[in-house]
């Protein structure tokens, strides 16, 4: 097995705990069921959301979802003038047996713009 990142974004609208926690919801598992990753294979997951979004964090999301043992860290991006707002952003690192070239990142919603290569609907 290999240790692979997945990366993963989704937007919201409004900078509410309920929306930022299921649209957070919402991105994990899409990763885990697109990349057919067991809990357990997950080592760690890097949570970042631009400075417009300070409600709440993200990783209570991935403790809803019963990822009670993960490594969860929370963090702010840098505001870099001209980037999307109203992001919540994800690196999850997980034990596979895929290529890198296999991993399926996710992209959703308005975060669709920051990898339009990678986007798959």
């Amino acid at each position: 097995m290999y240790v692979r990142g997945i990366r993963g974004a989704i937007s919201v609208e409004n900078n509410t705990s309920e929306e930022i926690l299921k649209a957070t919801s919402q991105l994990l598992i899409e990763m885990v069921e697109r990349n057919e990753i067991a809990t357990e294979d997950i080592t760690s997951v890097i949570f970042t959301v631009t400075n417009d979004l300070d409600v709440c964090f993200p990783a209570a999301a991935a403790r809803k979802l019963g990822w009670t043992y993960v490594p969860l860290l929370c963090s702010m991006e840098i505001p870099v003038i001209g980037s999307p707002d109203k992001l919540v952003k994800v690196l999850m690192h997980v034990n596979t047996n895929k290529t890198q070239d296999q991993i399926q990142h996710v992209y959703l919603k308005r975060a669709k713009i920051l990898r339009p290569d990678l986007v798959k609907e």
